[in-house]
C-alpha cells in the first residue's frame, strides 16, 4: 500500500494529519483534544462530556441557529463524542466545502461562549441522557460494573458525569477548564480524503491564527498512576428487567502493548464473531442468549476483557458456567489453526474494509497520534497480525485468565444468583 499520510506540527503546538485518498470528492476533518473523563478529578467527572455538547450552544461568531443551519448546509454529518481519554469534533463535506468545515470546528473548539443560561439548558439534556442509561441494562451494568473494577479511580467514572456533578458546570469553572485542558498543545486536527496537507496546514493556521497556545500536553494520568484493577462480584437486583444481563472481565494488554495484536485475536476466537466459541455454543447450539460475545478494550496504560452475555434469569447460571468453560478450555489446550486463521483472516478483511472510509481513516490518524504518538500503517498492522501464532493465543490466556483477577458483574431479575470466588476458578 502507498502510504499518503502526512504530519507537521504547528508552532501554536497543534498537530495536523493528512491522508490523501485518490478518488474521493469528500474529506472527513476533525479536531480531536487529548483529553477525556480520564483527566478529570472526581469534583469535575463529566466535564469534558460537557463541554462537547455546550459548544454547540454558541461560538463568539456563531449562534446556536447558526451553526445547525451551516452544519446542514455541508451536508449535516457534524458529530462529537467523548471518550475516556479523547473529546472528538468531526465532519464529513464535500471537498470544496472544506474550508468552512475547519473554520466551523475550530470555531466550536477555541471559541465557545458558555454563557450560563446554555449552560443550565444543557445540563438538563445531559441529565436526562442518564436517565437513557439507566434505562439501557447492559449500559447500566457497564458503569455499575466499571465502577467496581476500577474503584474511586478516573477510568471508574462515568464519562457523562453524575448527577451531583453536572449541575455545579457554571460559566466559571466550564471557561477555566476549557482554556486549561483544550489549550492548542492537546489538539489534533485530522483529515482523510480528497485533501491536499499544505492546504489544511494553511486552513488550521489560519483558523487558529493569534491564540495562545496555552500548557502543554500533560501525561494522560492526572497523578500519573497506572490504574489498579479490582477483582469484583458485583451483584445487582433490578426486579423489573425481562434479561439478566452479564458480564466476566479479565485484564487484557494495554494499547502500547505489543501482546496488543495476539490478545485480539484471542478475543475474537472466544467471542468475536458468529463464528466464535461463544456464539456458537451459547447462542447456537443451545439457544440460551439473542446477545453474546468478547472483546477487548484498550486504554493507553491498562486493558480489560470482557465476556458480556444477556439472558433469562433461569438460564444464567448455565450462560456462566459455559462461559467459565471456554476460558478455561483456551488455558488449557491451544486453539486449533483453523480457527487462528478465521480470527486472523477476519481481523484483515476488517482493516483493508475500513481502508474505503475517510472517517475511519481520520480516526485512526488521530487516535494512533493520541495514544501512540507515531503513525502505525495497516501494513504494518497486517503484517504482525499473520504472524500470530497459536502458541502466542495460548501464553495470552494463560497469562491473563487467572482465578485470581477474573471479575464478574450481573444485573437483573436473579432469584437469588450468587457466585463466590471458588466458582470463578480458571
Amino acid at each position: 500500500m502507498i502510504d499518503e499520510v502526512q504530519s507537521t506540527k504547528l508552532p501554536n503546538g497543534i498537530v495536523v494529519l493528512t491522508e490523501h485518498m485518490p478518488g474521493l470528492r469528500s474529506v472527513t476533518a476533525g479536531i480531536w483534544v487529548r483529553r477525556g473523563s480520564r483527566h478529570e478529578t472526581a469534583e469535575l467527572n463529566g466535564i469534558c462530556h460537557f463541554i462537547e455538547h455546550a459548544v454547540f450552544k454558541g461560538t463568539r461568531r456563531r449562534t446556536a441557529r447558526d451553526i445547525a443551519v451551516e452544519t446542514d448546509r455541508l451536508g449535516g454529518h457534524l458529530d462529537a463524542y467523548t471518550t475516556h481519554e479523547m473529546t472528538g469534533f468531526t465532519t464529513k463535506v464535500a471537498d470544496v466545502a472544506l474550508p468552512q468545515a475547519i473554520d466551523l470546528l475550530a470555531d466550536l473548539v477555541a471559541h465557545p461562549r458558555f454563557e450560563q443560561e446554555d449552560l443550565d439548558r444543557e445540563q438538563k439534556v445531559i441529565l436526562e441522557e442518564m436517565k437513557m442509561v439507566e434505562d439501557t441494562p447492559d449500559e447500566l451494568l457497564g458503569e455499575l460494573f466499571n465502577a467496581a473494577y476500577f474503584p474511586n479511580q478516573p477510568l471508574g467514572r462515568p464519562i457523562e458525569g453524575t448527577k451531583e456533578t453536572v449541575p455545579t458546570f457554571d460559566h466559571k469553572l466550564t471557561v477555566a477548564f476549557h482554556a486549561r485542558e483544550f489549550s492548542y498543545n492537546n489538539l489534533v486536527v485530522a483529515a482523510a480524503g480528497n485533501v491536499a496537507h499544505a492546504r489544511l496546514v494553511e486552513l488550521v493556521g489560519h483558523a487558529f491564527d493569534g491564540c495562545e497556545s496555552g500548557a502543554g500536553a500533560r501525561p494522560l494520568a492526572l497523578d500519573g498512576a497506572r490504574p489498579r484493577a479490582a477483582a469484583p462480584i458485583l451483584i445487582e437486583q433490578k426486579n423489573e428487567l425481562e434479561q439478566a444481563h452479564l458480564v466476566i472481565a479479565t485484564p487484557w494488554p494495554d494499547a502500547l502493548n505489543e501482546d496488543r495484536y495476539a490478545a485480539s485475536l484471542l478475543a475474537s476466537v472466544i467471542g468475536g464473531g458468529t463464528s466464535s466459541r461463544l456464539w456458537q455454543e451459547v447462542r447456537e447450539e443451545r439457544g440460551l442468549a439473542y446477545s453474546v460475545g468478547a472483546a477487548g478494550s484498550a486504554f493507553s496504560d491498562v486493558g480489560v476483557f470482557n465476556i458480556y452475555a444477556g439472558t433469562s434469569p433461569e438460564q444464567l447460571e448455565e450462560v456462566l458456567d459455559l462461559s467459565l468453560s471456554e476460558l478455561r478450555k483456551v488455558v488449557r489446550e491451544p486453539v486449533s489453526d483453523e480457527e487462528l486463521r478465521i480470527a486472523q483472516d477476519q481481523a484483515i478483511s476488517s482493516i483493508l474494509l475500513g481502508l474505503e472510509s475517510s472517517s475511519a481513516r481520520a480516526g485512526t490518524l488521530a487516535r494512533q497520534e493520541i495514544i501512540h504518538r507515531r503513525r502505525i500503517s495497516p501494513d504494518e498492522v497486517i503484517e504482525k497480525i499473520r504472524k500470530i501464532t497459536v502458541e502466542q493465543l495460548q501464553e495470552m490466556a494463560r497469562t491473563y485468565f487467572n482465578s485470581e483477577t477474573i471479575a464478574l458483574g450481573a444485573l437483573g431479575n436473579l432469584n437469588g444468583f450468587n457466585v463466590d470466588r471458588s466458582r470463578l476458578e480458571i
